[in-house]
Parts: structure tokens; C-alpha cells; sequence
């Protein structure tokens, strides 16, 4: 029998210490968390990785048990109409890998399951336990740091799994397969094939489409000021900088409007009294000021304070880790997996700002070797959580152990020595004390020769202290913004000084549209909503990127038409499902079911099948709602946007966005932004060359030759006339003759659509050309996707440039094929663009043009430019991140099996297949008893 739900198995022990003198399997989720642990608990121990998950839910008709097959909800993978019992069976690559767990278990005299402390770890112990099916003692053993004191402390302190935590993470897996398997086939079906949608994934979808649609509605105003330097000298200070700047604060009392007094539309706000200033107004107001005197009206002296920044949690240090260090949210946590599993810091899944008593006293002592007493407050500074609901059992991200390494002292380099670093300073500084001074406000007022009276304003801040600011000052989002410990120093003057104007002049100001989320905001925007898992955000936002609703330009989230088009059907027919309230409204049902307020099987029933909530509303359910709707939804008008003040359509075609007017049609380039296509933008690509310029009649053959632009580039094509058919006779029903295919061939590298001719283009359908006859056989020139070459039946050879393909003789192609073919790369072409050093490798990073466009390497990772990512101006962080996720996305190099291991491999394979129905999939009697949890990756929502 398994395990009930929330013991440690039927003979688990929660004694301290190992029981006897026998052998304990401990299984954790990865190699390199294995080797550090294995390390730690010496002799007695044996260290395992499930490598992840063993199980999920079927993610194709084949892993589907052949006796489930025939049931309606197994593409579903979970029953939904027996109590949404989940369907699971192990994953392909893992049955021989489970094989190895049992045979390591055999040899063991006790299990200790060590995965993450967290739904998503609790969820890989009991599915261990459910598929291990052990017979001898289950311990679960939890930790937060891994170190050598943490881990054998853990290993003496066990408990059970926790039922609620298995639970939670369960029915959120359900939950996302019953949204994803339901929803993204509408997708397929009414915007494009292999879409996906997501309860998460839609939700930031549509955050980042929103912003885009704010900017696209901005209407940017002009509003100007006066920018003065005032010379303070006369007033006898002695203190400070003689000079300092100011801005026009009012005109006649009334205050000068700013960018914050408009709306979006350009106008000012209907609750502010404001004097607008254009250009005319200021450079007349600065020409009557020139020459008079100026006073200080008022000083207003106030004290500053400022207290350090709470611990890390995921959230801010991925917000902070991509203000300071240029990594995206996925990067990051990368990095903070490896720190992690190899000793250096915490567990950094967490939503706690807490620090353990033994981490506040490692900070304390830090502060005070480093900085000094002075800089100690009295008592440790304690920091409650701050997020609603928080789910993970762990305290703040920190570094490990009972006593801090100094960056210096860890021997760390690359992006871990700089991301332990930012930890580090964060945690130290979160012990030291405030820092304080002082904010001076200083007004000026003067009397132009028109008569009005004006008054400018300058701010300053002198810190006294900078106590914390000393070890770490966060980041902005604001470019423009000044960071906590920026001094602005003015002259120490009083009231009634004279102050002489050294130079006045207007400033003109545009408003600006609501900046474009970046990685780091679109994860502090979803956080405050609470939408979602903090833990899940970065992968969140990978995946929006890979499936190509989000790409980047620099460090913005550009939204594509394709993701306008998802968007504006999800919210026209599935509101509810893309409702900000409603999917944080979610995640509260969830966090009920994880602190055992709320039963999963009855919300379950309701979101599905609909019912009565518990307001008394009546709430129509996911399967009918798709049912309902599916036939109502217009394809082409979901994937259309018009574009105000004109007749142009922009649509979303299966082959990318295209503008639509009166039945003309121009392709849009993908990597253009939506608020940048402007009625003078569109009206640009109508009148570029259409792709159907026509440019003759080929003499041979009497057919109309046209130059086009297609989806893979420029090319010449002939028309062929659709044959005529004799009046009275009808189209036979059988099978049609196949239709004559018209020739092609892509415009040559030296070619322009606007300049092809007619000549150039019957040479491009001429190809390939028959060059002769070698060996029996003909020889051909041709243009393939890799360039121009030689073809002699099987062999082929490159030719040096494309004209050589309308030129070379048979005696020069006799001569390349008796040269031995070449195996390696040509001379490698000179870089387009040379960058800085790669921070993870340390090589030079420089941008080439390959095969498939043009790519960023550092010598051994190549990685291709993205939609958004120019040559020109791509940065080095920009590159390096490119590299990073290439590098992650390598599979590992393995070393070639002996043959025995290879057929002991084939042989085990065998005997799992046979064991699938009993092995993979869950009886309900188990059910009632046993703690389940979804095998949903932390990577994904």
C-alpha cells in the first residue's frame, strides 16, 4: 500500500539521527544538489537526483496507457467526470532512470526524500513515494541552505509530507492542463496553429498588449519652462557651490504646468490650475526677465531619512538583478539555482523578507567588522512579510550559513560572483542604520519688465550619514531618476538673499507615452496584482517570448500583432479567463487549498462545469463557455485591427501581419512595434513596391514575369494563365491534372526589388543550369539556401560567388570536382560588429553573418539576433543574454555507454514498458488516502 496522505510511509520515522548502522538513499531533484549533499553527509548515505519530476500528466496520445485510450478525457489527462482523478504516467526519458531509484531503494535500509521545501518539491517526494513504493522507513527531510551543518541537521530533524502542500499544487496542475487543453485549441483554430494559452502566461500577455495600447491612444503635447543658473555669491555664503540651478516654478502665482498636469489625450487635466507655457510664451517671458533682480523668497529646510531595503525575496532580486546586472528574470534564477545547489546561498523560491536569528547575527557581525559600530543600530532589524499569501516556507534569499563569505572569499567569478555579490551587500545592508541628512527646498522670485512675477524653485539633499548607503543602493526603473544616495548641494542661503540670474532660457518638453514594461517591471506589475507565483514569473515571461507574443527591443517587452490578435479574442469572448481580479482570485482559491480552508474537488466542479459560487451568482463553467462561443468567433475579425483616421486594416495572417486596404494588400515587417505604425507609417509601406511589379514577357514562352516580396525575401516568379475550359463541358469529379508549377528564384544579394530587371529575372529562372556532362552525368549550377554550388549527381561543391553560377565553363567545374571536398568551413568572413567581453565566458563577443542571418558568438556558443535586435545597435548586455539562454538551452555532452550498460539499458526498457498500466497511472482507492501533487514544471503557468 502507499503512503497515506501526510505520513512519512508506513514504517517513515520522524526520529532523530540514522537508525542502525545500514545504508540511507537520500533523493534530491538534481545532480549537482546530489553532489554537494553527498559530500556533506559522508559514509551511511547514499545521494541520488530524480532528476526533476518522474511523472506528469501525458503530454501526447502516446504516452496515453492503451487502456485509457478510448476515454473521452484522456487528451484531457485528468477525469474530470470522476472527481478530475489525474492521469499519470512516467516520462519516457525517466523509466530507466526509476529503475535505477528502485534498485538503489532495494539496497537501502531507509528513504530519505530531500527535494525543494515548496508545493513543487513536496509534489516530487509524494509522486517518488507513489511510484518507488517503498517497504521500508520514509523520512522526509526539508533544508533551506546547503551546508554541511543545515544538511546533517535536516537529516536528524525529519517530518511528514505535508498533504495540504501536495493538495495545492495538485489541483493548480489540473487547473492549468483543464485552461491550457481547453483554451489554446480555440487559438489553433481562429488565429493561428500551435498558439498556447495560459491562466499566467494570457494574463502578462495582456498587461504588455495593454501598454502597448496606451501608447498607441498618447497624444504627446509640448509644454515649455524657464531653466536658470542662479549666482549666489553676492549673498555672502561661504558654504557650498556658488552656483546652482533652478526651473520656473509659477507665473503670477499660478503654478507652470509639467508633464504630470496632461492627460493622455494632450490636454490638461480638468483638476489642476496650471499655466501652460508654449514656446512663444517662454522665450517671451525669458526676454523680459533679462536683466532683473532676483531674491530668495524662502528656504524650507526638512530632516531626510532613509532605511535599508528588506532581504531579497524571488521578485526584487530578479528586479534588481536586471536593473544592475543586465540579466533577464530567467538568467537570474539560473544563476541563483547553481549559487544555491552549490552552498552559497539560500533557497531563492521565496516570498519571505524574514532573516533566521542565525543570519541576522552574521549580517550584524559583518556590519561591524567591516563598517564599524557606528554604523550597528541597537537591535536587529526585523522584516515582516510583506506579500499576501506568502507560499513558500523559507526566510529571505541570503547567503548560506551561520557566518557570511565576503564576495572576495568565495572564489566565485562570472555572473555568480556578481549576483552573490548583490545578495550579499543586500543582506548586510538590511543591518545597518538608517541613513539621514537633510532636504532643502529654496524658492526665488524675481519681477519680469512686463510686470509678472515669477518664482523659480531649487532642490538639494545633503546626507549627513549614509549609514546603509554605505554597502547598497537599489537600482530604479527610471533612468532619469536619482538614486538614494545622489547629493545635490546647494549654497546656504536665507531668505531675502539676492541672487543674480547667470543665465536664463526656455525649455521646450514633449510628453511622453507610459514606458513599455521590461522584464523587471512586468514582473513588479504581476506581483502587485498578485497574479500568479512569484517562482513562476520568469519562466512566465520566457515563455510569452518564445511562443512569440513578446519580443525585446533593448530591455522593452514589445507585444506582436500576433499577441493583439490572442488578446483581443480572449477578451471578447473569454473575459473572465483574461480578468486581472479574477486570476488573482484564483491563486487565493489555491492558497485556501494549501492552508486547508478549501476543499479542491468542489471549486474544481464549479470552474469547469459552472454552478452556483459562493455569493450566490450563478457562474458559467470553462467547458461550456468554449463550447458556447466557439461558433460565434469571427476569425478574421479577431485577427483585425483598423487603424483610426484611415481605411487601412491591419489582420494577422497565418504567415504574419499584413495591412489590408480596399483588397490591397503589404506585408508588415515583424520586428516593427505596434505603436510605431503610424497612418504616415502604413501609408510608407503601401508605397513601397508591392512585390508584384510586373516586369515583362519572357520571349520563350509568352508568360508574364513579375518581381515579388514574399515571406522569405524578394524573388521573380511567371504567371501562368489558368487553362480554359471548352463552353458546355463541366470539371470531371475524378482526379484534376496537376496544375503546371510556375518557376521560381530568389533575388541574388546584388539584386533590389525596386531595380530588378526583366533580363536579371529570366537569368534567376534559367537556374539551375545544366553546365555539361562529367562522368555520365550532368553537371548543374544552382542557388541553394547555403549559397551558390555545383551539383554532379550525389556530390556538390561551393562556388565562390553567385555569378559564377551563370558563368562557369565544364572544364573549370571538371577542375572543382577534382579538388578534394572541402569538410571544413570556408575563411571565416570578418565580423559585422565587435562587443565587449562576455561576463560568463570572458571572450570577446562579436556579431556575424551566418547561414540563417546574422548571430552573436563568443567563440564557442552562437546564438541568432532576435526579432527587435539590430547589428547596429544591439549592447553587450543585450548579447550576453542571448548567449546565456543558448548556453542553457545546450544539452549537456554525454559520454558514449559500454556495450553492456547499453543492452542492460534496451533490456530494462522492456521490462518497464510492461509494467506502464500499473506503474503510471493512479487507482482511486489510493486516492482517498494519498497526497497528490502535479507534476507541473516550476516553469511554467
Amino acid at each position: 500500500m502507499p503512503p497515506t496522505k501526510g505520513s512519512a510511509g508506513k514504517n517513515g520515522s520522524k526520529d532523530n539521527g540514522r537508525q542502525g548502522a545500514g545504508t540511507a538513499l537520500v533523493i534530491v531533484e538534481s545532480p549537482a544538489k546530489a553532489k554537494t549533499i553527498a559530500g556533506y553527509l559522508g559514509r551511511g548515505y547514499v545521494v541520488e537526483s530524480s532528476i526533476g519530476h518522474i511523472r506528469d500528466l501525458p503530454t501526447k496520445a502516446a504516452e496515453i496507457p492503451a487502456k485509457y485510450k478510448g476515454k473521452p478525457w484522456a487528451r484531457l489527462g485528468v477525469d474530470v467526470d470522476g472527481d478530475f482523478e489525474p492521469l499519470y504516467v512516467v516520462n519516457t526519458d525517466k523509466k530507466a532512470h526509476v529503475k535505477k531509484l528502485k534498485e538503489l531503494m532495494a539496497e537501502a535500509d531507509e528513504l530519505l526524500l530531500a527535494t525543494d521545501e515548496d508545493r513543487e518539491g513536496e509534489a516530487i517526494a509524494w509522486h517518488l513515494l507513489e511510484e518507488l513504493k517503498p517497504k521500508i522507513p520514509v523520512r522526509r527531510m526539508v533544508f533551506n541552505e546547503i551546508t554541511k551543518d543545515a544538511i546533517r541537521h535536516a537529516a536528524n530533524n525529519t517530518r511528514d509530507l505535508n498533504a495540504r502542500l501536495v493538495n495545492a499544487q495538485e489541483t493548480r496542475r489540473i487547473l492549468d492542463r483543464l485552461y491550457g487543453y481547453e483554451v489554446s485549441p480555440v487559438l489553433w483554430k481562429k488565429v493561428m496553429p500551435k498558439l498556447s494559452a495560459g491562466r499566467v502566461q494570457s494574463v502578462a500577455t495582456r498587461l504588455v498588449v495593454e501598454r502597448e495600447r496606451e501608447r498607441m491612444a498618447f497624444t504627446s503635447t509640448e509644454y515649455w519652462d524657464l531653466k536658470a543658473v542662479f549666482d549666489a555669491t553676492g549673498s555672502g555664503t561661504v558654504d557650498g557651490p556658488s552656483t546652482f540651478p533652478a526651473t520656473l516654478a509659477s507665473v503670477d502665482g499660478k503654478r507652470v504646468a509639467a508633464g504630470r498636469d496632461f492627460t493622455a489625450q494632450g490636454t490638461i487635466r480638468s483638476d489642476r490650475d496650471v499655466r501652460h507655457l508654449d514656446e512663444a510664451a517662454a522665450r517671451g517671458l525669458a526676454e523680459r526677465l533679462t536683466g532683473a533682480g532676483f531674491a530668495v523668497s524662502s528656504v524650507e529646510r526638512k530632516p531626510y531619512r532613509r532605511s535599508p531595503y528588506a532581504p531579497f525575496r524571488t521578485t526584487t532580486l530578479q528586479q534588481e538583478a536586471s536593473r544592475k546586472l543586465n540579466l533577464s528574470a530567467k538568467q537570474t534564477m539560473q544563476v541563483a539555482q547553481r549559487l544555491y545547489e552549490n552552498g552559497y546561498i539560500t533557497y531563492m523560491r521565496t516570498d519571505s523578507t524574514t532573516l533566521s536569528d542565525n543570519a541576522i547575527k552574521a549580517s550584524r557581525d559583518q556590519v561591524r567588522r567591516l563598517y564599524g559600530g557606528d554604523y550597528l543600530p541597537d537591535r536587529p532589524r526585523v522584516y515582516a512579510k510583506k506579500v499576501k499569501n506568502a507560499q513558500e516556507a523559507h526566510e529571505a534569499i541570503r547567503p548560506a550559513g551561520d557566518s557570511f563569505r565576503t564576495p572576495a572569499e568565495t572564489g566565485l567569478s562570472g555572473p555568480e560572483l556578481r549576483l552573490y555579490e548583490l545578495i550579499w551587500k543586500r543582506t548586510v545592508a538590511s543591518q545597518m542604520k538608517d541613513a539621514v541628512g537633510e532636504s532643502v527646498t529654496v524658492r526665488i522670485e524675481g519681477t519680469s519688465s512686463g510686470g509678472e512675477v515669477v518664482e523659480f524653485s531649487a532642490g538639494g539633499k545633503i546626507i549627513t550619514f549614509h549609514g546603509f548607503l554605505k554597502a547598497y543602493v537599489e537600482g530604479s526603473d527610471d533612468p532619469a531618476a536619482d538614486l538614494d544616495d545622489r547629493e545635490r548641494r546647494l549654497p546656504a542661503v536665507s531668505e531675502d538673499d539676492p541672487v543674480k540670474a547667470e543665465s536664463l532660457e526656455a525649455e521646450g518638453h514633449s510628453t511622453r507615452p507610459p514606458a513599455r514594461y521590461t522584464e523587471a517591471t512586468l514582473v513588479k506589475e504581476l506581483e502587485e496584482r498578485e497574479i500568479g507565483r512569484p517562482s513562476t514569473y520568469a519562466s512566465i515571461i520566457g515563455t510569452i517570448l518564445d511562443r512569440g507574443y513578446v519580443f525585446k527591443k533593448g530591455t522593452a517587452l514589445v507585444p506582436s500583432f500576433l499577441a493583439f490578435a490572442v488578446v483581443q479574442l480572449l477578451e471578447r469572448h473569454f473575459g473572465n479567463l483574461v480578468d486581472y481580479e479574477f486570476t488573482a482570485r484564483l491563486e487565493d482559491v489555491l492558497d485556501g487549498i494549501a492552508r486547508g480552508e478549501t476543499e479542491s474537488l468542489p471549486w474544481l466542479r464549479r470552474f469547469y462545469f459552472g454552478g452556483q459560487a459562493p455569493g450566490g451568482e450563478e457562474e458559467t463553467g470553462l467547458k461550456d463557455l468554449v463550447g458556447d462561443h466557439l461558433s460565434e468567433i469571427d476569425p478574421k475579425e479577431v485577427s483585425s485591427l483598423p487603424l483610426p483616421g484611415t481605411d487601412i486594416v491591419l489582420r494577422v495572417g497565418r504567415y504574419g501581419p499584413y495591412l489590408d486596404r480596399e483588397g490591397v494588400r503589404v506585408n508588415v515587417p515583424e520586428d516593427l512595434a505596434p505603436d510605431e505604425l503610424t497612418k504616415e507609417k502604413a501609408e510608407e509601406l503601401f508605397a513601397q513596391p508591392s512585390g508584384d511589379r510586373e516586369l515583362g514577357t519572357d520571349p520563350e514562352t509568352g508568360r508574364t514575369i513579375v518581381a515579388k516580396s514574399g515571406r522569405f525575401g524578394p524573388y521573380v516568379t511567371e504567371i501562368i494563365p489558368e487553362p480554359e475550359e471548352p463552353e458546355g463541358e463541366t470539371k470531371p469529379k475524378s482526379k484534376a491534372k496537376a496544375k503546371v508549377k510556375p518557376r521560381t528564384g530568389s533575388l541574388l544579394k546584388s539584386m533590389d526589388l525596386d531595380t530588378v530587371t526583366l533580363e536579371d529575372a529570366l537569368r534567376l529562372l534559367s537556374l539551375p543550369r545544366v553546365v555539361g556532362q562529367l562522368d555520365g552525368e550532368d553537371v548543374t549550377a544552382q542557388n541553394g539556401r547555403f549559397g551558390p554550388y555545383l551539383k554532379k549527381g550525389t556530390d556538390s561543391r561551393s562556388l565562390e560567388n553567385e555569378e559564377q553560377m551563370f558563368t562557369v565553363t565544364l572544364d573549370e567545374a571538371r577542375a572543382i570536382f577534382a579538388q578534394p571536398k572541402q569538410r571544413g568551413r570556408r575563411a571565416a568572413a570578418p565580423p559585422l560588429r565587435e562587443l565587449g567581453e562576455d561576463p560568463a565566458s570572458g571572450a570577446k563577443m562579436v556579431v556575424k553573418d551566418g547561414r540563417f542571418g546574422p548571430y552573436v558568438t563568443d567563440g564557442e556558443i552562437n546564438a541568432s539576433l532576435r526579432k527587435g535586435d539590430e547589428v547596429e545597435s544591439i549592447t553587450d548586455a543585450r548579447a550576453a543574454e542571448l548567449l546565456a539562454e543558448r548556453r542553457a538551452k545546450a544539452p549537456a555532452k554525454k559520454k558514449a555507454p559500454a556495450k553492456k550498460t547499453t543492452a542492460k539499458k534496451t533490456t530494462a526498457k522492456k521490462t518497464t514498458t510492461k509494467k506502464t498500466t500499473t506503474t503510471t497511472t493512479k487507482k482511486a482507492t489510493t486516492r482517498k488516502t494519498a497526497a497528490k501533487k502535479t507534476g507541473e514544471p516550476k516553469t511554467g503557468e
